[in-house]
């Protein structure tokens, strides 16, 4: 004979529940929604660039020859050799790299350049320069103006050599930033990248820097804005990406079919989402911040199809969705802070193999939504810490000896009926919150947390100082 549906069994014990109760006082979470206030959180980005380019003109030094034009500097370059660049230069095609070796480094500021780094300046064509062969550096030069066509994958800086490094320089004005194109060992560090915020469509962009077939690249101290994603990946891996700013950008970072990358203490803001990350595995999220991603997916780490993968020790606050998980298994999401979001987490499509395990859980209008078929079990030994939980550590060992049910059977009846909602903070569906904690008398879907934490690791109200 079959035994009662969750809906029914849900009512029993509610009813049941309520006989039980009377007199008695349930506790009703306090601080688990957030009041509205907004974070307090400086990225430390501009609202806007405002470059000054230099109007002299430019000056090529090789081995102490001077040039007019960059493209003859480069061809006397030989292995080894510095070119020097001083000025703005104005090339009616692009420049193409193809000595190895060289060096093309913007000299000191003088004051006839107005405070302005030498300027090489595309017109609004094709590619402008283009860094063909192995260990080329480009080292403080402002490169701007790229053409408009994504589908020739216009870009101001094309590398298409291994070991070549971009450092310390300025990318603006431009479709694509600077592309990697299926080389190895690619260093990308301490750039300004700026795209077109005139193209008011985000996903007409190009990428701040795209990493396409690419391996063992790092990516780092970048500044990137105004593109479609910051950092773009394409079959990509073995990419550290460490200490990158990236706002006003469709996605922060966005992986596709890139394995065993890296991605460290980069600050993703104000974007349509932060992290998203597809198609891939073995990937490692550590000590990410994403604040303030409430754009038209509003994720603050999104894992689409992402298995064997370590989400740990990331602030995700502000956002419409925390993390979102979705056809995503076995990957371990551990001592993140997650607060102030629209929903703190938001399992879905079969998501239900994951380790979540010394979270913070706060101020989230819901800390879990499930769209899944079964009741997970988040751990074992020692679980999350749920703001307004009221968790009861009686033996003093962290760990609560009541479990809690983020997402249940009163997500699961909602769910089902939706005007039930008026009443999820009526008595009756408090005791079946009780019931959920002390009663495991229905398995509803959702998810449970077996030892919730009775302290966070964490403290959120950082975020709501306005001293911050």
């Amino acid at each position: 004979m079959r035994g009662p549906s969750a809906d029914t069994a849900l009512v029993a014990v509610a009813a049941a529940l309520l006989v039980a109760a009377a007199g008695t006082v349930v506790a009703v979470p306090t601080d688990a929604a957030p009041t509205g206030d907004d974070i307090a959180f400086d990225a430390g980005v501009p609202e806007s660039y405002d470059f000054e380019a230099t109007d002299r003109p430019g000056v090529a030094t090789v081995d102490g020859e001077e040039f007019e034009a960059l493209g003859p500097a480069l061809d006397a370059a030989e292995p080894g050799d510095t070119v020097e660049l001083r000025g703005r230069f104005d090339p009616e095609a692009t420049v193409v790299v193809e000595t190895p070796n060289v060096t093309i480094r913007g000299a000191a500021v003088g004051p006839d350049d107005h405070g302005s780094m030498p300027v090489v300046d595309g017109a609004g064509e094709g590619d402008v320069l283009a860094l063909n062969v192995s260990g080329v550096t480009l080292d403080g030069v402002w490169v701007r103006n790229s053409g408009y066509a994504t589908e020739d994958n216009d870009a101001a800086v094309w590398v298409d050599g291994a070991g070549v490094t971009v450092r310390d320089s300025r990318i603006t004005d431009t479709t694509f930033g600077i592309w990697v194109d299926g080389v190895a060992d690619a260093r990308v560090v301490d750039n300004t990248i700026v795209g077109r915020d005139e193209i008011s469509s985000r996903t007409d962009r190009g990428n701040g820097i795209q990493l396409y077939e690419t391996a063992d690249a790092s990516v780092v101290d970048n500044r990137i804005t105004d593109a479609r994603d910051g950092i773009y990946y394409s079959w990509a891996d073995g990419v550290t990406a460490r200490n990158n700013t990236l706002w006003d950008l469709r996605y922060g970072v966005h992986y596709m079919y890139s394995n065993d990358c890296r991605l460290v203490n980069n600050t993703a803001v104000d974007n349509d989402a932060g992290y998203a990350l597809m198609l891939s595995e073995g990937l490692e999220i550590l000590n990410n911040t994403a604040v303030n991603n409430t754009g038209q997916s509003g994720h603050g780490i999104l894992l689409k199809s992402i298995d064997h993968t370590t989400v740990r020790n990331n602030h995700v606050v502000g956002n419409e969705n925390g993390l979102f998980v979705y056809n995503s298994l076995d990957n371990e999401i551990a001592r993140n802070l997650v607060a102030g979001n629209g929903a703190g987490v938001h399992l879905s499509a079969g998501s239900v193999r994951e380790s979540v395990h010394h979270n913070t859980f706060a101020r989230n209008r819901v800390q879990v939504r499930a769209d899944v078929g079964e009741q997970v079990a988040w751990n074992e030994s020692a679980g999350n810490y749920w703001a307004g939980a009221g968790a009861r550590d009686v033996d003093g060992d962290g760990v609560s000896e009541t479990r809690y049910r983020p997402a249940g059977m009163v997500q699961h009846l909602t769910g089902e009926h939706p005007k039930a909602s008026a009443f999820t903070g009526s008595p009756a569906f408090e005791v079946v919150r009780l019931a959920e904690r002390t009663l495991p008398v229905v398995k509803a879907p959702g998810v449970v947390d077996h030892r919730p934490l009775a302290e966070p690791p964490h403290d959120w109200r950082d975020y709501y100082d306005r001293s911050h």
